[in-house]
């Protein structure tokens, strides 16, 4: 396995290739966190943020077992630590995924292709991927490439190949850790965060080797920007890729 590691301020491009949703990606440990992250986001979305209309998605949150209804509350208002839906958009609104399915998508898909981003929260990713698909939404976004799907910890995660083990609450009826897919690489979140003791290198390291295709480990001060598939790291932290 190789390891390659970045540092204050490091960009690098690499792991190239969507493999079906050509939307662009914003994928965050903790969310909007520092300037870097605020000019890449600015930067895909074309205007500034005060032009731009968003919809918040807190669906992760409620199939994770250290979530209560609080954090989706807070997501949503904008008192959650992670910057994300405060950041001052035009407009913001909710968008519930286990909703959408009773609601027929003659009333919810304008709303989503009227977004100019989709701010997706943190919580349980294999939940997310689940309702994603269920509700169809993961289909629209194969037909919205100038939508920016910004995510935060599993909000971020979903759109990887998998998840591995050491992430799975959760459970889908298809068992499996696997998520959408939408880029190659895995993403082991919040690297070095002081609440979570275990999310170690060392430990990133392991969660590596059982995935054995390209991933990345990131801090809270870094995100992953995704265009025409290119990716490339955004931070003022520490990241490390590894490849098999």
């Amino acid at each position: 396995m190789t390891v390659r590691s970045g540092s204050t301020a490091a960009k690098r491009r690499s792991c190239n290739g969507l493999t079906g949703i050509h939307m662009k990606l914003l994928l965050t440990s903790g969310g909007i966190a520092n300037p870097s992250i605020e000019h890449a986001l600015v930067d895909l979305l074309g205007k500034p943020i005060a032009e731009a209309n968003a919809l918040c998605i807190p669906t992760a949150s409620y199939g994770h077992p250290w979530c209560t209804p609080s954090n989706a509350y807070r997501f949503i208002t904008g008192q959650s630590p992670a910057r994300m839906c405060d950041l001052g958009w035009k407009s913001l609104g909710v968008l519930e995924l286990t909703a959408l399915p009773s609601l027929g998508k003659a009333r919810w898909e304008p709303w989503v292709r009227a977004a100019d981003a989709l701010l997706a929260d943190g919580g349980d990713a294999l939940y997310l991927a689940y309702w994603l698909r269920e509700s169809g939404l993961s289909a629209l976004l194969t037909k919205l490439p100038e939508l920016v799907w910004v995510g935060l910890s599993a909000g971020s995660m979903v759109m990887t190949p998998r998840i591995g083990p050491e992430f799975v609450g959760w459970k889908p009826p298809s068992g499996g850790d696997e998520t959408l897919g939408v880029v190659n690489f895995s993403i082991y979140p919040h690297l070095d965060n002081k609440d979570l003791p275990d999310n170690t290198l060392a430990n990133a390291k392991k969660w590596a080797a059982g995935l054995n295709a390209p991933a990345y480990a990131i801090d809270d001060q870094t995100a992953i920007k995704v265009v025409a598939g290119a990716a490339e790291v955004i931070s003022e932290g520490k990241w490390q890729l590894f490849t098999p």
